[in-house]
């Protein structure tokens, strides 16, 4: 097999996407693995397959990162934290529904379609957590929020609007006690101002001194916060998992014009 073939194999499938806004063939490695190339409306499925052929040396190198990643993922050994926590993850044979058993240190999921019970899980449990850190955070500066959400968002771990909806990302139970800490001070300060101004900062100083640091840790582990695709036991994603492996963050090739959307 000549390296082309190879570097194709290596890559899998990729998914193509039309948009009237693109002007340019793109091609994207998402978070979860996924490879995407968008084109044009009006530009030939060929030139999908033309810009993946040509990029392929580029392409491959992130699949294989993507896999030597996987292992290091939040339940690939068996375990997942629960901030400062871990769990042992126990399969059994027809449950429906993901529960923490804090007690024993245990993870209980559905032998079958184990992921998406224990995001559903990990979503009940993120709410539980941040809304008394909320609470508390509001209460040392004398500030409200209207209302709290949580979400999976790929690119944002928070956010606070104007009106003073909170929204976290559940992923934060994932890091340590002391990112979901700062996170909560950070969003907390954006009732009082709503920018990141050097009065932003300040004021994120006085109630979270050692926020550089922790703000370091989630740039730096932020990509890891995130299942492994499949966890132990999860037989119904088991066949298929090897192509839905993670790299990167919005990963996207330089070179010929090929960029983000």
């Amino acid at each position: 097999m000549g390296q082309a073939r190879q570097l194709r194999a290596a890559i899998g499938s990729y998914t193509i996407r039309r948009s009237a806004r693109a002007r340019r063939v793109s091609v994207r490695v998402l978070p979860d693995g996924e490879v995407v190339v968008t084109l044009p409306s009006r530009a030939p499925a060929r030139a999908g397959a033309q810009a993946v052929a040509e990029l392929a040396h580029w392409i491959a190198p992130r699949v294989a990162a993507a896999r030597r990643l996987s292992a290091q993922l939040p339940g690939a050994d068996g375990t997942l934290p629960l901030l400062d926590r871990r769990l042992e993850i126990v399969a059994q044979e027809g449950r429906r529904v993901a529960r923490i058993d804090r007690d024993r240190a245990l993870l209980l999921v559905p032998a079958e379609g184990a992921r998406a019970a224990v995001e559903r899980c990990y979503r009940r449990a993120a709410r539980a957590e941040i809304a008394p850190r909320l609470e508390r955070a509001c209460a040392r500066l004398g500030l409200s929020y209207t209302g709290l959400s949580i979400r999976s968002q790929r690119s944002r771990w928070a956010s606070c609007s104007r009106e003073g909806a909170m929204s976290f990302n559940w992923r934060l139970l994932l890091a340590p006690e002391r990112i979901l800490e700062y996170v909560v001070h950070h969003e907390v300060c954006h009732l009082a101002v709503h920018d990141h101004s050097p009065r932003f900062w300040a004021l994120v100083e006085s109630v979270r001194p050692g926020w550089r640091a922790e703000r370091r840790w989630l740039a730096e582990n932020g990509v890891r916060l995130r299942l492994a695709d499949p966890l132990p036991g999860d037989r119904a994603r088991a066949l298929w998992a090897l192509d839905a492996l993670g790299v990167g963050i919005g990963d996207s090739s330089p070179r010929r014009g090929i960029s983000h959307p």
